[in-house]
């Protein structure tokens, strides 16, 4: 068994898709605290309090430096449905909506499909009010998450979030073409972040398309 398939088998992890409570985390604390030479980790891989601070460090990482650049840019490089995102990569790496074909597409969708209900419902140009929903708005809010969620599943490119970044979109709350630019770069920069933590765990986190 070679150390890749002792890793994958850590997480219990078969076919791509996780199986075990914590999901592709095991194996990534296992591969790394085996990179780095660190066998008291390595035999407490599984523990929750492990795998919980391994998240918290992770998680707070990847959020700081796009935070970072949101502070020094004074761009709009941090939106919610990026937790969910950086969950999947950490949590289910291997699974189909981590991969970055999906990651990337799904969002993708979700700005089209957003800006799309916007331009239907001449909401372009009008500003954000969550207290004070009018009729547009919801038509646009409906639009917006029916065909983003339809889309991902015709197009084979599922990822949960992207149903998120729709209703920021079609809610008003990042709207001009410069910010839904801004928001895929930032997509972008996440999957490239999940991709340097998954690969120096040893994980075989795709460059694209799911693995198989």
């Amino acid at each position: 068994m070679t150390n890749e398939q002792a890793r994958i088998e850590a997480s219990g992890v078969a076919g791509g898709e996780p199986r075990g409570p914590y999901g592709d985390l095991p194996a990534q604390v296992h591969g790394l605290a085996t990179r780095f030479g660190l066998k008291g980790l390595q035999t407490r891989h599984n523990s929750r309090i492990v795998l919980g601070a391994y998240v918290l460090i992770n998680s707070a990482i990847s959020i700081a430096v796009l935070s970072s650049i949101a502070a020094v840019t004074d761009q709009p490089f941090v939106f919610p449905s990026l937790g969910p995102t950086a969950f999947l990569l950490f949590f289910a790496a291997l699974g189909d909506q981590a991969a970055p074909r999906n990651v990337f597409c799904g969002h993708l969708i979700g700005v089209v499909a957003g800006f799309l209900a916007l331009l239907i419902f001449g909401l372009t140009t009008v500003a954000p009010d969550l207290e004070d929903v009018t009729w547009p708005r919801v038509g646009a809010a409906t639009v917006a998450l029916c065909l983003t969620l339809s889309f991902m599943v015709w197009l084979g490119v599922p990822h949960a979030p992207a149903g998120a970044t729709t209703l920021i979109v079609a809610l008003g709350l990042m709207r001009t073409p410069e910010q839904l630019l801004i928001l895929m770069i930032a997509v972008v920069l996440m999957i490239l972040e999940g991709l340097a933590i998954n690969r120096l765990a040893g994980l075989p986190y795709p460059l694209w398309a799911p693995r198989r």
